[in-house]
This record gives C-alpha cells, sequence and structure tokens, in this order.
C-alpha cells in the first residue's frame, strides 16, 4: 500500500469512528425527527387511504423499518399502505425538510396530507422494483403544517421481502443550508408545452395552472409526464435585498431548465436534449442546485419582476422539485459554496473519484 492509499485509509477510519461518512457522502443530514417505531398498517389498496381525514383506528401497528413478513404477513406479495402521523418539533420550523424513508421494496408512492410528495419504482401493471434505492423526499412547506401532519405510504411488493426495510427513517435536515433574502417558495404558475413567447414579462398566464414550488409537477397531475414545461413567478424585490449584488436561487430543477427574467434570458443548466432519449445530456442535472448572477440592469428594484423558467424532463420525475427557492446575496452564495466545495472536494479525495 502506498502513502497515498494509506493516508487515506488512516482518514476513512478516523471518519468511522466520527460516525462522519454519512449518506450521501459530501451531504450533512441531521435528524429533526425521528419517525422509527409503530405505523398503522393495512394490506389492499384504496386511494382513500392517503386522505389525512381517513379513518385508520382499525388497522394494525407494525414495526418501521421492517419486512411486514417479519410482522405477521409471511408470504404476502401484493399492496398495502403505512400511515403515521407527526408534529414538527422546534428545530425544524424555517428549514427545509425531507423524509427519508430508507429502502422500500418494490415500489411506493409517498403522500403528505394527501398531496403526492414523491415516488420510486412502478406500480401494476408494469411493475418495477426499486428496493436498492434509499428513498428521500422533499417535505414541501406549501402541504406542511406545524401540527398533526400525515405520511402517508403506498407499497407495492413483487416477490420476496416487502415493505418499508431498513435505513433511516426520520425527517431531515441540512444544518448548512443557503441564507435565502427574499423566498420564491409557493405559488408559481405552470403550463406544459413549449413556446419561447412564454419568457415574455407582459405574457398573459392568467389561465396558466397555479402550483406550489418546490414540488415536482408530478403532484399537480403530471406523473410520468417527459417533455417541457414552464413555470412563471411575479415577485419584488425586498428593501433588504436592494442594496446587494443578488443571486437567483432555483433548488434542484429536473431535468435542465433555461430561466428567463423579465423577459432576457438569465441562464441555463445542462444542454438542451434535442431528443427525450437523450440520457446523456440530462442524465445528472437534476442533482445539481441551480444559481444565476442577476445583473443589475435585468432587475426592477423598484417594480415587478417576472421570472419564467423553461423546464425540460426526460425521465421519472420533473419540474422544480426541491428547495430552498430565493434571492441570496452574492457574498453568502460565495460563502456557501465555498463550503460545500471544499467538502465535495475532499470527499473525491478520500474515495478517489
Amino acid at each position: 500500500m502506498n502513502r497515498k492509499n494509506s493516508a487515506r485509509m488512516l482518514v476513512l477510519m478516523l471518519l468511522a469512528t466520527f460516525n462522519f461518512v454519512a449518506e450521501g457522502r459530501a451531504q450533512d443530514w441531521r435528524q429533526a425527527l425521528d419517525l422509527a417505531g409503530f405505523w398503522k398498517f393495512e394490506i389492499g389498496d384504496d386511494s382513500s387511504y392517503a386522505d389525512p381525514d381517513f379513518d385508520d383506528s382499525a388497522w394494525e401497528k407494525i414495526a418501521v423499518p421492517g419486512a411486514w413478513e417479519n410482522e405477521g404477513y409471511p408470504g404476502y406479495d401484493g399492496f398495502a399502505w403505512y400511515r403515521v402521523r407527526f408534529s414538527l418539533p422546534e428545530k425544524a420550523m424555517g428549514r427545509t425538510l425531507h423524509l427519508h424513508l430508507g429502502r422500500i421494496d418494490d415500489a411506493d408512492e409517498v403522500y403528505l396530507n394527501g398531496h403526492l410528495i414523491g415516488y420510486q419504482g412502478r406500480m401494476p401493471p408494469w411493475p418495477e422494483t426499486a428496493y436498492h434505492i434509499a428513498r428521500r423526499y422533499l417535505l414541501p412547506p406549501s402541504f406542511l403544517k406545524d401540527h398533526d401532519n400525515l405520511i402517508a405510504v403506498r407499497v407495492y411488493d413483487d416477490m420476496l421481502a416487502g415493505g418499508i426495510l431498513d435505513g433511516d427513517v426520520g425527517i431531515y435536515y441540512q444544518p448548512d443550508e443557503i441564507h435565502i433574502l427574499s423566498s420564491l417558495a409557493g405559488e408559481w404558475k405552470l403550463k406544459m408545452g413549449d413556446d419561447l413567447r412564454w419568457a415574455d414579462s407582459d405574457f398573459d398566464d392568467a389561465g396558466w395552472q397555479k402550483v406550489d414550488a418546490p414540488v415536482m409537477w408530478d403532484s399537480f397531475g403530471y406523473k410520468d409526464y417527459d417533455g417541457v414545461g414552464w413555470y412563471r413567478k411575479r415577485f419584488t424585490v425586498p428593501q433588504n435585498a436592494r442594496s446587494e449584488k443578488l443571486i437567483l436561487f432555483l433548488g434542484k430543477i429536473d431535468d435542465v431548465d433555461e430561466v428567463y427574467l423579465n423577459g432576457k434570458k438569465l441562464g441555463r443548466t445542462g444542454p438542451w436534449p434535442n431528443d427525450i432519449r437523450d440520457f446523456e445530456n440530462y442524465g445528472n442535472h437534476y442533482q445539481e442546485y441551480r444559481a444565476y448572477f442577476i445583473p443589475a440592469n435585468q432587475l426592477q428594484l423598484d417594480g415587478e419582476n417576472v421570472l419564467a423558467v423553461r423546464v425540460f424532463d426526460g425521465l421519472v420525475h420533473g419540474g422544480i422539485w426541491d428547495g430552498p427557492l430565493g434571492l441570496v446575496s452574492q457574498r453568502d452564495y460565495r460563502s456557501w459554496e465555498r463550503r460545500n466545495s471544499s467538502q465535495a472536494d475532499f470527499f473525491k479525495w478520500i474515495w478517489g473519484k
């Protein structure tokens, strides 16, 4: 073993000792609420089970995580639902929160207070397993309440072990979240299709669908939609941000985006695909945070601004799916980016990637 590899091994041992290597390698997740324990459970399938007002008092309770075969359902393959209620602790308030559910065998759909917030794998009639994927779903702020929230998980198991199998189960946040001067989360307008005139600031979007962001567009009736959609939002610049050089921070977008501010192109992440099957062009961009510098002459400080985001989705979920969203000072962005770049570079050195 050479010196370089010896040094890496030593550091890896130290990291293991202090439990520093976390899921996602470079991501530092902190638990806001532990949801491991006993959840309500029922076999079968009924869409009303996602409704927070549904009466599940007659349901059994089973341990989560754990295969349902070990909880009195040996050999059962098919549909089942889990439900659990929770209230947010004080330390979770004002943060971007994610639900971690570990591995689920085989496919799942997850609902927060009746709203679809994520899924992996495929249900019948063309089932597709995702048993190997650790589930992590954004808890959209617009769907959350301070108290008495309901998570409902629809699961389909095709064979062997089934259910919420193993891993961390709870609500998590990243402590080093970027500081937002003015939030752009909340109500946006959305329309499927593609027309560059939709970037114009004076375009009439009154007939567009009202949606929330950040939330995958699948939650608003576009599950399995692959193609182009446009988001639009009007906003003003608050007084505390007017003296700053500003960055537009748009969380994560699945898959490729072009951003227009007041009719002028602000930036793009990823090459725009020529074909929906052109996976190489948009394969990993859905994991990237979007950040665009705003030239001073492109922003209306004393009036209304119009933001238009053209999105191409080629696979599975789509849209502005993760946060935070908002205006960020250039100073805060630089500090946040340096911290995250340093951490990412460190893990690349450790893992030799």
